[in-house]
């Protein structure tokens, strides 16, 4: 069974300093698909640093992962989800590398909360954020 790491990479701070880092914030033991999935998860429910006050938010599937591009009020910053397999790693742990159950198929909820309707994935993630749109954010 293969190992995939789940490849972030992400633009950090702003301006002229604006630059792309990468990490690998889990593996997933088991089929490609199940790493998709579980990397679904993970990039309809992040939250980027930047922009600090976001106006628009995008999620795209591309081949083997995903783009959130996340536009602030002057700049767009992107955030790649990808999944690629494990060939070698030279300070491999000696615990085995986490397993992560499948996700199923996402499909849209509809709950109500404080007197608005919000949909929410079949995961218990909102689609749009709480925090998207308010104006007594900082």
């Amino acid at each position: 069974m293969a190992v995939w790491g789940l490849v972030v990479e992400t633009t950090r701070s702003a301006g002229d300093r604006k630059h792309i880092e990468a990490e690998v914030p889990a593996h997933v033991h088991g089929s490609r698909a199940e790493a998709l999935a579980e990397l679904e998860r993970r990039a309809r429910s992040y939250s980027p640093e930047h922009p600090r006050n976001p106006r628009r938010r995008r999620l795209f599937r591309d081949g083997d992962g995903f783009l959130l591009v996340v536009d602030g009020v002057w700049q767009s910053f992107a955030t790649r989800f990808t999944v690629a397999e494990l060939l070698e790693d030279s300070a491999a742990p000696d615990e085995p590398v986490e397993q992560v159950e499948p996700v199923e198929e996402v499909e849209v909820v509809e709950r109500a909360e404080e007197g608005k309707p919000v949909e929410w994935y079949a995961d218990g993630v909102p689609v749009k954020p709480a925090w998207l749109g308010r104006d007594d954010l900082p």
